[in-house]
């Protein structure tokens, strides 16, 4: 069975000698030495000031939207997985959603400044598949109107915005290091803030609020990351150079085969790409449904990444209709691309959609 991807194991006796030395001093959580070391390196490799791992993506959010002091509206694309707006919800922060660029697929700003009222406090942009906003408008509009800037940079990693990391764009960027991403600790995610003083408040967030063992100056809640992951997350980063070369020929060979069939996504020309996805926009729904089918015939199953838009949620009121994220939403699907991903198999892949839409 071939997935739309599949997570990457690194060498199991690497990963065996770390957890040898968490056995060795028993410290398995609350900001350990490999969790420390972790942090050290991705800030490193990354090219950021200040990184804070966590427990997951979507806390990450959560997290920098508490740290910010995010109230009322938050302006965001409805094109992205869910937690992007359900983190939001959950904070009781009422997501207004911007219809997207139909060729970036992310948020477009031209639609961002017509909907900020009073009670708007921030924006929440995704780079979706990891290409890169157009940060530099988004942050004029973000300045001329006082409002806090979050990209949900989930996908993200390690892509450079004119010769820099696009994580330092924003108040805080945050990274999911879920298991099926690019990089990943089996679950994880980060924050990347370039204020010192919101570090030190994220920092309390993250492990209850608990500034130290007699202050307690803000309601937290417990996001940590443990040992074990960020053992998998050292192991994962030592392999990520090679990771990200086998996925370039993937995504490569794809674009060469398909070029004639299918819209592909247009990157920002000012940033560099991770290969982390793959999607693909057909003519129409019916032949997106026909082309997955044929490939679920063979064990081949890519995914509607993003399916449904995110504005038809039920639980979101007042209702919003964005008309473009509707209808790319309708007609994407994203085909398998991970490290170990066969060319026969690859092929085969491709094969299939040709056959499928001639």
């Amino acid at each position: 069975m071939i997935n739309v991807t599949k997570t990457y194991l690194p060498n199991k006796e690497k990963y065996v000698k770390y957890i040898d030395e968490i056995y060795e001093n028993g410290w398995l959580t609350n900001n350990g030495p490999l969790v420390q070391k972790l942090e050290k390196k991705l800030a490193e490799y990354l090219g950021v000031k200040n990184i804070i791992l966590v427990s997951n993506g979507t806390v990450a959010l959560e997290i920098a939207y508490r740290t910010l002091d995010i109230k009322g509206f938050a302006i965001t694309t409805p094109f992205s997985f869910v937690a992007t707006t359900s983190s939001l919800v959950t904070n009781n922060i009422l997501p207004i959603f911007a219809d997207i660029d139909p060729s970036s697929f992310n948020i477009d700003p031209k639609n961002i400044e017509k909907l900020i009222t009073p009670n708007t406090s921030a924006i929440v942009p995704v780079h979706v598949f990891g290409n890169a906003c157009e940060v530099e408008k988004i942050e004029r509009i973000a300045n001329k109107h006082n409002l806090k800037v979050i990209y949900d940079a989930a996908h993200a990693f390690d892509v450079k915005y004119k010769n820099q990391s696009v994580l330092n764009y924003g108040n805080i960027s945050t990274l999911s290091f879920h298991s099926t991403k690019l990089f990943h600790s089996i679950e994880g995610g980060a924050l990347i803030i370039n204020d010192d003083k919101l570090v030190e408040k994220a920092r309390y967030l993250i492990n209850f609020g608990i500034k130290n063992a007699e202050e307690i100056p803000h309601l937290g809640t417990n996001a940590k990351m443990n040992e074990f992951e960020a053992a998998m997350g050292l192991c994962l980063l030592d392999d990520i150079e090679e990771i990200k070369e086998k996925r370039k020929d993937i995504l490569e060979n794809y674009r060469k085969e398909l070029k004639e069939l299918v819209q592909f996504q247009k990157q920002n020309g000012n940033a560099t790409e991770n290969y982390s996805y793959f999607p693909v926009v057909f003519k129409s729904e019916d032949q997106l449904l026909k082309v997955q089918k044929a490939l679920n015939e063979k064990q081949i199953f890519p995914r509607r990444y993003f399916y449904p838009s995110l504005d038809t949620l039920e639980y979101i009121e007042p209702k919003q209709e964005c008309k473009i994220s509707r209808d790319i939403s309708k007609r994407i699907l994203c085909l398998p691309i991970y490290a170990e991903l066969e060319k026969d198999i690859q092929n085969k892949i491709i094969d299939i959609i040709k056959s499928n839409l001639k």
